[in-house]
């Protein structure tokens, strides 16, 4: 039986289900002393200012100040994430229509640099579109969808060359006290206005032998909801 996203949680199958079934404005979460304060959320939101849409998690310690331990070697390398599944669908993201579960996540992961035009991001929190989808195979039941091999779906300009379905956007991504922001302009992102969001904090990891699922939802830390219902709702910009 796949694991739960969360304990008493939502599978990934069962996530597509509840998109949009409510509406609140911002999800608030009650502090978990199991949870190590970095990682644990007390509230997410996406917010509209202006011309730009605001991903932004609150946790109770200090934001992004908990890491993996480099390996030194890229296969079972580790990844913390800051993640905020959405309802977009993955052809809002420069991706083929459909794909699965779209989700922003900001990462750290001290052995390996995926960032586009094969830049180095390895030593820098640092934001990617993903998109998700079940898999039994994963310690958390998902996956960071594969790119078979000869296979060639439509990516966006900044795809970072690996054969994953994640893109690597120069965002601006701020991490001050206990909270890590991201900021997209909306004239690169118009279908968040109306979508439904949640938040939660995992570490992922890089399969050993390399192979298909390459990249897992390996441990999920907290889930803002507790059930992955996407409560939050992104409203119009006043």
């Amino acid at each position: 039986m796949i694991r739960t996203f969360a304990a008493g949680g939502l599978t990934a199958g069962a996530l597509v289900l509840c998109l949009g079934t409510a509406a609140a404005h911002s999800i608030e979460t009650a502090p978990n002393q199991a949870v190590k304060a970095s990682l644990d959320i007390i509230e997410t939101t996406i917010v509209t200012q202006k011309d730009a849409a605001i991903f932004t998690t609150r946790v109770r310690g200090e934001a992004g100040s908990e890491k993996p331990e480099a390996t030194g070697k890229f296969a079972g390398s580790q990844v913390y994430a800051y993640v905020w599944p959405t309802s977009l669908n993955s052809g809002d993201i420069g991706f083929d229509k459909d794909r699965g579960i779209v989700a922003l996540a900001v990462t750290f992961h001290p052995d390996f640099d995926d960032a586009a035009a094969g830049g180095r991001n390895r030593d820098v929190w640092h934001p990617h579109w993903v998109v998700l989808a079940e898999d039994k195979a994963c310690g958390g039941g998902l996956k960071v969808i594969d790119i078979p091999e000869g296979a060639k779906p439509k990516v966006p300009p900044t795809w970072p060359n690996v054969p994953l379905l994640i893109d690597s956007p120069n965002y601006k991504t701020t991490f001050k006290g206990n909270a890590v922001d991201v900021a997209i302009p909306l004239s690169l992102l118009g279908g968040i206005v109306g979508s439904s969001y949640d938040g939660v904090t995992a570490g992922l990891k890089v399969n050993g032998n390399l192979h298909a699922p390459l990249l897992c939802v390996d441990n999920v830390f907290k889930v803002a909801s507790g059930n992955l219902s996407l409560p939050g709702k992104v409203i119009p910009p006043k």
